[in-house]
């Protein structure tokens, strides 16, 4: 009797990874298999400082969701997605569910991500990409370079210049997120404030 094997899909496969590697965040960029180790402690205090602070900006009253770790679907690829380390998307998200427990690109008003040891893909990669998907604000503190890095508002798939903030200073949130709010540059750079 004959066995027949099928390839797995790419989308199969990160699932796999994702279950041999419980805590890692697995995403798939343009087809590829991108892994990335458990986040350390600062990394996590900038995410959970950042959204305490658009929460307490009025995030909820002005119709948005402030989320860690939530699936955003990707049009770069077949099964392309990410999972950005903050989002900001509008309140009715859920009914974007793509698959995958990710979400349709036209939902997310902004994305936060906080570089560890895979920086490149923060301040390179998934710049182009969310440039081409269309996320209106990507905001990154890269803390390789001690910096944040703020893109906004794409044109045919590409963020201009980013603006550069060091420490001491703060990163005015573009109104296009909805809510006011300026972000400590220190407290993005080192999760706390």
């Amino acid at each position: 009797m004959a066995v027949i094997e099928r390839e797995m899909t790419i989308a199969e496969a990160a699932d796999r990874v994702s279950s041999w590697l419980p805590g890692h965040r697995v995403e798939i960029l343009r087809g590829s298999i991108i892994v990335t180790p458990p986040p350390d402690g600062p990394h996590q205090g900038t995410v959970f400082e950042a959204g305490y602070e658009f929460r307490r900006a009025g995030a909820k009253e002005a119709g948005l969701k402030v989320l860690p770790g939530v699936g955003l679907w990707l049009p770069t690829g077949r099964a392309d997605y990410a999972i950005p380390d903050l989002s900001i998307v509008e309140a009715d998200y859920a009914d974007a569910l793509v698959e995958k427990n990710c979400y349709a690109p036209h939902v997310f008003r902004m994305v936060l991500e906080v570089t560890s040891s895979n920086w490149t893909d923060d301040t390179a990669n998934k710049v182009e990409i969310y440039a081409e998907t269309g996320i209106p604000v990507y905001l990154v503190a890269d803390r390789k370079h001690d910096e944040v890095l703020l893109y906004a508002d794409p044109v045919d798939g590409k963020y201009p210049n980013p603006l550069r903030y060091k420490r001491g200073e703060f990163v005015p949130v573009p109104e296009s997120v909805g809510v006011t709010l300026d972000l400590s540059v220190d407290t993005l750079l080192d999760g706390d404030d």
